[in-house]
């Protein structure tokens, strides 16, 4: 190996140290913008864990409220994700509230009375919503920051 490929290498890993190093002490500051959010994410999980629990359309649901504490606390450059996951557990939320039915006892192939075709294709389409590819790349991003800036995964 010559000696200007030994000198190229060695400042490549002091300028990738110096980086990394910069990042580590603004994530420590006072300053860092992803403190309160990190302190969310430690705070909500364990209940986050609970809620989910309770399966995909009924845990998605039941975590609505934990999701929009940690939206509200979200970092930039995840609140375009935090939208959407909200979103789409909303736009659910709704449609069955507006066919008087609950998550949790909601059957889309006995329907309760009351509940028109109209309702249940909402419904339907609200809940494929949630498996759709933006609401499954925006759940996967907010996991991923939670992960990569705060070091903990969202739930247990």
């Amino acid at each position: 190996m010559s000696r200007r490929t030994v000198l190229l290498a060695i400042v490549g890993v002091l300028v990738i140290a110096a980086g990394a190093t910069t990042f580590v002490l603004v994530r420590q500051g006072d300053d860092d913008p992803y403190a309160a959010y990190c302190s969310e994410v430690e705070k909500q999980r364990a209940a986050l864990g609970d809620e989910l629990s309770g399966g995909p359309q009924t845990g998605l649901i039941a975590a609505l409220p934990t999701f929009q504490a940690l939206a509200e606390k979200a970092p930039q450059d995840i609140e375009d994700d935090w939208k959407i996951v909200i979103d789409h557990i909303q736009d659910l939320q709704k449609a069955l509230d507006a066919a008087g039915v609950d998550a949790s006892t909601y059957d889309r192939d006995h329907l309760p009375e009351g509940v028109t075709e109209d309702q249940r294709g909402a419904i339907d389409a609200a809940a494929t919503a949630l498996g759709s590819p933006i609401m499954q790349a925006a759940l996967g991003a907010v996991q991923q920051e939670a992960r990569d800036v705060c070091g903990t995964p969202l739930s247990l």
